[in-house]
């Protein structure tokens, strides 16, 4: 496929250049926005909004759709709480509620810091292991809140 330049002068613009025009490449863009990112900023929604000929409110809606993408960013470390049935039967519930007590930062937030931030999720796929939380995307399975608590001391005691 021949490539095609965008002629776009914005930051983006990288990422853009390696996609034609077509806007079944939308969902391919806004990953690797969000790798580069590590979120979806609103300049960059404008940048593909104006690349693929589509309207802000369709790139948003998609944005807003799935779940692995997010339009703030993430903290240095992502927590990700699992609430799925096995998880949450086996106490994920009180893992999530200290680690937002801990971190003073509710769901889908991070830390003014920029250090952490937090993500109920649904299933990570470990459910032989539950109660499970990640840290980003490195699984801890069988998982307590002194667990959570332990690990969160010796990453604060290795950043320091």
């Amino acid at each position: 496929m021949e490539e095609i330049k965008c002629n776009c002068e914005g930051v983006y613009k990288e990422i853009l250049e390696k996609y034609d025009k077509d806007k079944s490449n939308l969902i391919k863009i806004l990953n690797d926005v969000q790798e580069k990112s590590g979120y979806i900023p609103l300049k960059a929604q404008q940048e593909i909004s104006e690349y693929l000929n589509m309207p802000l409110a369709e790139i948003y809606g998609v944005i807003t759709f799935y779940s692995r993408f997010t339009l703030k960013p993430k903290g240095k470390y992502h927590v990700a709480v699992c609430l799925g049935t096995a998880c949450y039967v086996k106490g994920s519930q009180k893992i999530l509620d200290r680690l937002k007590e801990r971190l003073k930062i509710e769901e889908g937030e991070t830390t003014a810091d920029g250090k952490y931030s937090i993500e109920a999720t649904r299933c990570v796929g470990a459910c032989g292991l539950a109660p499970v939380f990640t840290i980003n995307n490195e699984v801890h399975g069988k998982a307590t809140v002194k667990m959570l608590d332990e690990i969160l001391d010796q990453i604060d005691a290795n950043e320091e």
